[in-house]
């Protein structure tokens, strides 16, 4: 019965729930999504200017700089029409249903925002080693002044992710599927497994991955419980809104970042040591949004 709500999201996926059909709308989504970033990246230089996206480039391969954050994050948007296109060819669904009802949505998303925002802000004011203390980034009227269009990127970024994993992924293997195991497993894994990097994070790729599966999990508990997208959104908009627009790690997607941290993701050590206060707050936030919504 916890997750009797999830039969909102379930519901419309039952007529199209075999596998071979989940199989084609991936791989759909998945062509779609190219073709549209081949397309998108085509169409920078021309929205920049020749000489603009000459200067702007060196900076959206790491996201190092507000305009290659901003760039990487409203990539995203791609994935939501790519993804709106395969369902209605493969599964005669529009994209609203992947969301739930939209006020009911709204109000999870709203109370359970502001649980996790406190939650946050609270755990943000608990000092930190000396060696992990973060230094400013940007002048605080830069970071005002790029604020608004970096939150709509952002919730771009968040929410296209929680439309594909846990609205689409989610919703029609639990239609096919009576095991949660598989419905919230498989989804999971499949987002701890995109953010597998070994190039990057050295031998902790396998301990990040690990902790991607986990908040995979708490997404997707979170949206079975209460049977709207609202509360993973919400979790996942502040998690990426420390991460990227407050604090991030030097020179790997610090472009927007007030602050930096005194360490990039490419020092083992310093990673291994933060991972366990990450999963914390994970745990802690999930927990908030539980309480917050009662459930």
């Amino acid at each position: 019965m916890r997750y009797a709500a999830h039969e909102i999201l379930v519901a419309p996926a039952r007529r199209t729930a075999g596998m071979g059909r989940l199989g084609a709308g991936v791989c759909l989504t998945v062509a779609i999504f190219l073709m549209l970033s081949v397309v998108w990246a085509g169409l920078l230089p021309l929205i920049f200017g020749v000489e603009g996206w000459a200067r702007i480039m060196p900076g959206v391969a790491t996201a190092t700089t507000p305009a290659g954050v901003l760039v990487n994050l409203f990539t995203f948007a791609l994935l939501l029409a790519a993804l709106a296109f395969s369902l209605r060819a493969v599964h005669r669904r529009g994209l609203l249903s992947l969301i739930g009802p939209l006020p009911l949505a709204a109000r999870q998303f709203g109370r359970a925002l502001l649980a996790v925002a406190v939650l946050y802000g609270g755990l943000a004011l608990v000092p930190l080693p000396e060696a992990l203390v973060p230094e400013r980034n940007l002048a605080a009227a830069t970071w005002v002044m790029f604020l608004p269009l970096a939150l709509v990127a952002l919730f771009c970024q968040v929410f296209a992710e929680e439309v594909a994993f846990r609205g689409y992924l989610q919703s029609q293997l639990a239609a096919r599927f009576t095991s949660p195991v598989i419905w919230l497993g498989l989804p999971a894994l499949a987002f701890g497994l995109l953010h597998v990097d070994s190039a990057t994070y050295g031998a902790n790729g396998w301990l990040v991955m690990l902790w991607a599966t986990g908040f995979g999990l708490a997404a997707a508990d979170l949206t079975a419980r209460f049977g709207t997208l609202g509360p993973a959104t919400a979790l996942h908009l502040v998690n990426n809104f420390s991460a990227i627009l407050v604090a991030a790690p030097k020179g790997q997607f610090d472009g927007l970042a007030l602050y930096v941290f005194p360490f990039s993701l490419h020092d083992e050590a310093a990673v291994l040591a933060v991972l366990p206060a990450d999963i914390l707050m994970l745990l802690c936030g999930w927990l908030a949004i539980r309480v917050a919504l009662r459930g």
